[in-house]
């Protein structure tokens, strides 16, 4: 265990956010998609997997919330679950995803039936979960924070997907346009948590490392992914 001095927020944050350089959007796949030179099958393919994601999002998030004795942290978490499962004239992110499959040419049914799920990606978004069950919540909050580096890579679809993929219906982007906002207002209370809890040098290298699992998740989905689609 270190015996180093803590960082300040100031540079723990910084630390936290240096993390980046390993997000997803820098995955060879992203960066082809990005570069409008995926085929439809593989947009299709990569829709189809990261649904399965989208619909265990709001499962770690109740984990959270059960593992949370706080109140004002689950009167704040529990937004996240209404953002993705939708409620009161607020369809959510699971609907905005599925009128995003249909954009591309993926039914509902299909979607749900998660037939087109491959072995490596169904592996690594139940690793997350039962991360967020088994570890302390404000570790799982930690596991969150990748939510910071997650407007860029909307914001880039929104750019050139149009442009590059005009054979998808752009009233299916919405998804992309609801999450810069909504990966904003998360990642400041994320932030707060994560600041607040991990105040030795050993807890914040122990954040670093829970960043860098939920980093290893989403980069090892696009590896299978990509490998199902080549």
């Amino acid at each position: 265990m270190t015996s180093a001095p803590a960082w300040s927020r100031t540079e723990f944050e910084a630390q936290l956010r240096a993390r980046g350089a390993g997000y997803h959007i820098n995955h060879p796949f992203n960066v082809r998609m990005n570069s409008g030179l995926l085929r439809e099958d593989q947009i299709r393919g990569w829709v189809a997997n990261r649904f399965y994601y989208q619909v265990n999002i709001p499962q770690k998030d109740g984990a959270i919330i059960a593992n949370c004795p706080d109140r004002e942290t689950r009167r704040k978490w529990v937004r996240r679950i209404l953002d993705h499962d939708g409620c009161d004239g607020n369809d959510g992110g699971i609907e905005a995803w599925l009128r995003l499959g249909a954009a591309v040419g993926i039914e509902d049914g299909v979607l749900w039936s998660q037939r087109h799920v491959v072995p490596g990606v169904r592996f690594a978004v139940d690793a997350y979960v039962n991360f967020a069950r088994q570890a302390p919540w404000q570790e799982a909050v930690c596991s969150s924070l990748t939510e910071m580096f997650a407007p860029q890579i909307h914001k880039d679809r929104l750019a050139n997907w149009p442009a590059q993929y005009g054979w998808i219906d752009q009233a299916g982007l919405q998804y992309f346009r609801s999450r810069i906002s909504l990966a904003e207002r998360d990642v400041e209370h994320g932030l707060q948590v994560t600041l607040d809890h991990f105040t030795t040098r050993a807890q914040q290298e122990r954040a670093l490392e829970i960043l860098q699992f939920k980093l290893d998740i989403l980069w090892a989905m696009l590896d299978a992914i990509e490998k199902a689609y080549p």
